[in-house]
């Protein structure tokens, strides 16, 4: 099974900036991207990977860290496109 294409999102770009700065950990996020992108289900389990509802149908969240949300979505093509990052006050 070959990795998935990777497309990042405008708000996305932004909020990894936004993190950067706030000193969060770039290393834990390019990990959670990875996992997503390779299908590691195993580890997708353990941070709570799931469908979002309502106004967010289209997406899936995972944790990254307690307070620390990954917002993607995978279109028809497969591509993995990254929507947002940031805490659950800051996205939801």
């Amino acid at each position: 099974m070959r990795e998935r294409e990777i497309a990042y999102r405008p708000a996305f770009l932004r909020d990894v900036k936004r993190l950067k700065r706030k000193h969060y950990n770039m290393d834990a996020l390019k990990i959670a991207i990875q996992a997503v992108a390779e299908r590691r289900t195993d580890w997708l389990k353990r941070h709570r990977d799931h469908q979002l509802t309502g106004n967010l149908a289209a997406y899936r969240d995972l944790h990254i860290a307690a307070d620390w949300l990954l917002l993607y979505t995978i279109d028809a093509d497969g591509t993995l496109i990254l929507a947002r990052t940031g805490s659950h006050d800051e996205l939801l």
